[in-house]
């Protein structure tokens, strides 16, 4: 019987070099991976047009769409882009902001006011300063130009939440001119680059690391998604690719871990391997529920907190059972 053939969409990750070169190969699929450096435009890809069998997707996205109705996509607990995010939270160099409390009360540029970074961020805001995230204006548009940030989409209305499109201005031109206070999203501004802005948090990387200590939180921001259509006609598909899906991520840990040819440009890679793992332990970056559920039911708090799902999900709940 012929392998089944999957189409599958995401960033070029090291952890899923494996998978896109052959290397790892998931029992009975042939998987045709296609990189696209834009998760964005994999997003938009996958949810309005259904252009792939499988996709990474963004979290907050794919939770959404499991609370309004029934969702077109099931998920793998598998999680190809985590990020901390204390290093973007930016803050305009005229603006004048020292402390995170004194963001309340400000107009603050987001990218989309409904994507995973920004959820994370609002959290942390929340939780560990305390500010009063329903004092703040958004401003909701595209980061390095005018416009939307992806498809064009209208803000959310959300009761007690005040959120602008963008006037027709870059939202980093905005952080560098003071038409805005400060930025939160996934991507650092250039303004930071020039001066024109800079990062809330310099020691941000000091901060990251007793925040995972303290919650054991490393924030999630996509997972893979697989079409329902496609899942429902093959359920089986779930475990051999999530086997696969692991094994090409541990391969890439192994191979920033080799002490030999140092296959990446960081020049203190193994140090920086060493901290993460006297940190995080020998896998720092597990699949599955289990592994990542102080995460999950995190997101899926801040998620309801913030308006954007209708009820707090089960973490287990979200995903076809594959892995632990």
């Amino acid at each position: 019987m012929p392998n089944l053939r999957l189409s599958f969409a995401c960033n070029p990750y090291d952890r899923i070099e494996a998978l896109s070169n052959g290397t790892v190969r998931p029992e009975g699929i042939d998987l045709d991976v296609t990189l696209i450096r834009s998760p964005r435009e994999i997003f938009d890809r996958m949810v309005l047009n259904r252009e792939f069998d499988m996709a990474e997707l963004s979290a907050s996205e794919f939770i959404t769409l499991s609370a309004e109705a029934e969702n077109p996509f099931v998920a793998l607990p598998v999680f190809p882009s985590k990020v901390f995010r204390h290093g973007f939270i930016i803050v305009g160099a005229k603006s004048g902001i020292t402390k995170a409390e004194e963001l309340a009360g400000k107009r603050i540029g987001v990218p989309l006011y409904a994507q995973t970074a920004a959820i994370w961020i609002r959290g942390l805001l929340a939780d560990d300063y305390g500010v009063d995230l329903s004092t703040i204006t958004w401003v909701q548009g595209a980061i390095d130009q005018a416009g939307s940030h992806g498809e064009e989409r209208a803000p959310p209305q959300i009761p007690g939440v005040r959120i602008e499109p963008n006037p027709g201005r870059s939202l980093d031109a905005m952080l560098a001119s003071g038409e805005i206070d400060a930025y939160i999203g996934p991507q650092v501004p250039k303004s930071v680059r020039t001066g024109e802005a800079l990062r809330l948090f310099p020691d941000y990387h000091a901060r990251e690391q007793d925040y995972f200590r303290r919650t054991r939180i490393h924030p999630i921001m996509h997972l893979v998604a697989i079409r329902r259509d496609v899942f429902e006609r093959d359920p089986w598909i779930a475990e051999p690719l999530y086997r696969a899906f692991v094994a090409a991520k541990d391969r890439a840990w192994a191979n920033l871990a080799h002490t030999g040819a140092n296959g990446c440009m960081l020049p203190f890679v193994y140090a920086h391997v060493e901290e993460t793992r006297a940190l995080m332990g020998e896998d720092p970056w597990p699949y599955g529920v289990e592994g990542n559920l102080p995460t999950l039911t995190a997101l899926t708090r801040y998620m309801h907190l913030q308006g954007l799902c209708s009820r707090h999900f089960d973490p287990q709940a979200l995903f076809v059972p594959a892995g632990t």
